[in-house]
């Protein structure tokens, strides 16, 4: 970006992340904008609002995610963006990043269409979009890359509408109340033939970046990972009366299931984490009744995710078993790994590459839209150097010029590929 470029991007970013910021966030600087609530709803009009406000037109599609276009929807049309629900008590800047990110670059490409393009030529009128895809974190219903999962026509909608949140409220029923058709929900394969590329920004949550010196990454792949549900059934008791060898605890194998979900990543190589639980009857001077946790498995190979998960249901039944503990284990969600477009990648390094920026290749182990939406059209990633490395934390940041450099980028590849004739496109 030239400096006149740069000072209008700057404070038209931090206007917008700003305003999106301020939604959820509360005292401790922690965000909390789960799908389908309250929250939820006004980044909805956050994102209704920004869009008039630069000229683009909002829509949103069955599956609730979100869209804004750049004169009307055509073939070819090229996209960016991310989402805006977020983990309870996480950061500001994953998927929001990506979500302002697309408004700003389509906003510059447009100032620069208007200019005659970045050197003084004719640019073409393919379409551009900014998409915020729905319920992508899966906070609520455990749902991960819901919208985007939909859209593509990958997800079990059946069994994920009958899922419940902690308040018991079925995602049917958050849905319907969020004004979304649970039973409209399904794959809009006219829509996605109409997308020529999607490239999505989002922010590091490594350290890789830091590490090199380097504000930009290209993803290469998503490594696969999936979720699986834990209920383990034992037999309510008063904790003064009841002999420690006559009861039947489901907190000891609770303890097993992490104690041994930590071994099994050390041993295998892999990430293994038990971060949510939810106990029954959740007293300080009874037995629990029920206990029910989620282990989150991700690795370089699917074959190593099924290993670990393996090792840590064997220590759980072994320990389940020795105190009469009835054990449940469900596969939640799961995604195979992914291989972003090849043809794309190589695409946005070129145009990366001519404009001087360097991007080193990163292949993740979080779950994106793009990745989701994959197998149904080309997709990319940007990654922006994360300061300190932190994820799903209030901790979570960026600096300011980390994401210019990734925006102006993101503005560069997105020009140049919707330069091409929309046939083109289909060869990457």
């Amino acid at each position: 970006m030239d400096p006149v470029e740069h000072a209008y991007a700057h404070e038209l970013f931090e206007r917008l992340f700003r305003e999106l910021s301020a939604i959820g966030l509360d005292a401790a600087g922690a965000t909390t904008r789960l799908a389908w609530t309250p929250e939820a709803a006004a980044a909805a009009r956050w994102f209704d609002q920004t869009a008039r406000a630069l000229g683009l037109e909002p829509e949103r599609d069955a599956c609730g995610n979100q869209w804004a276009w750049l004169g009307e929807r055509g073939p070819g049309a090229v996209v960016s963006g991310s989402h805006l629900d977020s983990v309870r008590e996480g950061g500001r800047y994953d998927g929001a990043l990506g979500v302002v990110a697309g408004f700003v670059a389509v906003h510059l490409a447009a100032r620069r269409r208007e200019l005659g393009g970045r050197d003084g030529g004719p640019l073409a009128a393919v379409t551009l979009g900014v998409v915020a895809f729905a319920d992508e974190e899966g906070g609520r219903f455990d749902s991960p890359t819901f919208g985007s999962r939909a859209l593509c026509g990958t997800l079990d909608v059946a069994a994920a509408l009958e899922r419940r949140d902690r308040d018991g409220v079925s995602l049917r029923d958050a849905l319907s109340a969020f004004g979304v058709d649970p039973d409209g929900i399904g794959p809009e394969p006219e829509r996605l033939a109409q997308i020529g590329a999607l490239v999505e920004l989002h922010i590091e949550q490594d350290t890789l970046l830091e590490r090199e010196g380097a504000a930009l990454a290209l993803g290469t792949r998503i490594m696969p990972h999936g979720r699986w549900r834990l209920d383990l059934h034992g037999e309510a008791a008063h904790a003064g009366t009841t002999p420690i060898d006559a009861r039947r605890d489901p907190m000891l194998a609770l303890a097993e299931a992490v104690s041994a979900a930590h071994a099994a990543a050390l041993r295998h190589g892999a990430l293994a984490t038990v971060g949510k639980l939810e106990v029954s009857p959740n007293a300080t001077n009874a037995v629990a009744e029920r206990v029910s946790a989620w282990l989150d498995v991700r690795a370089a190979q699917e074959s190593t995710v099924a290993g670990t998960v393996d090792d840590v249901l064997a220590a759980i039944r072994a320990r389940a078993d020795h105190d009469g503990v009835r054990v449940e284990m469900r596969r939640e969600s799961f995604t195979p790994a992914v291989e972003f477009s090849p043809a794309l990648r190589a695409r946005v390094a070129a145009v990366l590459t001519e404009r001087g920026l360097r991007a080193l290749p990163m292949a993740t182990g979080a779950g994106h839209d793009a990745g989701a939406l994959a197998a149904c059209v080309p997709t990319a990633m940007l990654f922006v150097r994360s300061d300190g490395g932190a994820g799903h934390s209030p901790r979570e940041h960026a600096r300011s010029e980390d994401c210019l450099t990734g925006i102006g980028a993101l503005t560069d590849v997105l020009l140049e590929l919707a330069n091409q004739e929309s046939g083109a496109l289909a060869d990457v």
